[in-house]
């Protein structure tokens, strides 16, 4: 049954403002917003497009306010950013290419790995412990990590704030508060390129992504403000409340 937009509208506004709480906090708001969409009978391309727009628009408050609370390391957020525009880029266009079956198979398929990965990630580490990296190094592995996680980005989503915390903690050595206000900037600039590409094919409702833009927008700066404000031990606490989350969405499911 088709739904009317009001309908639509009270389904996804609600579920995208959570969206970006979590997002903005611990990464992963993907696992809430795209399934909002679905159910509010937006086909999986559309569905996936104006989630991008959302979930862009969203971001940018977020990161606002990580800058304003100095928690990003520029460097490192700018070489990752880098390899997220290109990466996201070439998902995004991958994405476009396949049938909406399969990408509506791929987003569900996404939501027990993204769950068991977060699951056996137990060496999440709140302080650094590694010796520190040199200048070559650091922007290597932030470029890499930005591609990486940004090509993901571009073709399925959800998750992607936190594999990102979880990246630049482990492999950078990070702790999680700088790390998520890393995660921010190359979310964005993965974003950005997704909805670049989404909007030249047509592939975004517009009517439900700027309402559904305004609830992330206010979701991603209560979640900032929650993160900057409670620190790297509330982070962990809302990314296991995502993984949480991630296994009932599956149960629901099935």
């Amino acid at each position: 049954m088709e739904l009317a937009f009001w309908q639509q509208l009270a389904i996804i506004c609600p579920l995208v403002f959570l969206a970006g709480f979590v997002d903005a906090a611990a990464g992963g708001g993907g696992i809430i917003s795209i399934p909002a969409y679905l159910l509010a009978g937006l086909p999986p391309h559309l569905a996936a497009g104006t989630n991008k727009m959302s979930a862009c628009l969203a971001t940018v408050t977020a990161s606002a306010n990580f800058f304003k609370s100095g928690k990003i390391q520029w460097r490192v957020s700018l070489w990752a950013a880098g390899g997220a525009l290109l990466g996201s880029a070439l998902g995004t266009r991958l994405a476009l290419l396949l049938s909406a079956r399969l990408l509506e198979q791929l987003l569900l398929a996404a939501l027990p790995v993204v769950a068991v990965f977060l699951l056996f990630s137990s060496r999440i580490k709140s302080k650094k412990e590694r010796p520190p990296l040199s200048a070559v190094q650091m922007a290597l592995r932030s470029l890499a990590i930005g591609l990486c996680v940004g090509c993901y980005d571009g073709l399925i989503g959800p998750g992607t704030g936190t594999f990102l915390i979880l990246a630049f903690n482990l492999v950078l050595g990070m702790d999680l508060l700088l790390a998520c206000g890393c995660a921010k900037i190359s979310n964005l600039a993965s974003n950005l390129a997704s909805v670049a590409l989404y909007a030249a094919s047509g592939k975004i409702v517009f009517l439900l992504a700027l309402p559904a833009s305004a609830c992330g927008m206010l979701g991603g700066w209560c979640g900032a403000q929650f993160a900057i404000r409670g620190g790297s031990k509330k982070i962990r606490y809302v990314m296991f409340l995502v993984l949480g989350l991630l296994f009932v969405k599956t149960a629901l499911d099935l």
